[in-house]
Parts: C-alpha cells; structure tokens; sequence
C-alpha cells in the first residue's frame, strides 16, 4: 500500500510517517519502481504501535525503546516494565504539578470578585 493507505489503515498522517522515517523510528517504505513509498503488514503493526505509544504519552525515545524490545523475542518483560513504570513516575509528577497549578488558580479565582472593581488577586498573583 501506499503511504496515503498506510496512514488511513493505521491512523498516523502521512507527514508524521515521514517524519518517523527521518527520525530513523520507523524504518524507510520500501520504494516502487516510480519512486512512491510501499508499505506492508508489518509496517502497519510498527505504525499502530508507534501511535498507541503516543496515546499514552511515551516519548519518541521511549517508544524507540519499546518498538526495539517488541521486536527481540528475546527481551525480558522487566525491560518493557521499568520502562512503563518510569513513565507512570513521570505521569504521577505531572499530574502533581497540574494539580498544584488548578488549585491555585481555583484559589484565586475565588479571591477575585469578578466585578466591576479594577482591583484583582488573579492579576496581582501574576504581577509578582
């Protein structure tokens, strides 16, 4: 299948197919006799991948990783296990932050009286 194929069959736009290949993610489509990317089943597998991977907000180079690990039947799943859970660390910091940052907000949106007065906490919290 071509590459317009290959991105409605696994979900991934054309342009981030190419760039994934200039990223060296994902290997090059193999090329027809007029030059237009081919790609197979297992391209396809290898784009869904990349693409789930994403979803769940692993980086390029974790998927990297993970893409590399899914192809050695070799691997051991502790491998693909500290990677995830690396992640979910991450998750659980950002997920911190974001928290910290809603109930200060929250916090100060209380505070403002949403009047006509031109004096306001949310702007004054901003200002220092």
């Amino acid at each position: 299948m071509n590459i317009g194929q290959a991105a409605a069959a696994s979900g991934v736009t054309a342009k981030m197919i190419r760039y994934y290949e200039s990223i060296a993610l994902i290997p090059p489509g193999k090329r027809s006799e007029a030059g237009y990317r081919i790609y197979g089943d297992n391209d396809l597998h290898a784009l869904r991948f990349v693409k789930r991977g994403r979803s769940l907000g692993f980086s390029l180079e974790q998927i990297r990783e993970l893409l590399s690990l899914w192809q050695n039947k070799e691997r051991a799943s502790a491998d693909v296990k500290t990677i995830a859970m690396g992640h979910v660390a991450e998750l659980n910091q950002r997920i911190a932050e974001l928290t910290e940052m809603r109930d200060t907000l929250q916090t100060l949106a209380h505070c403002c009286h949403g009047d006509h007065r031109p004096d306001c906490p949310i702007l004054q919290s901003l200002a220092n």
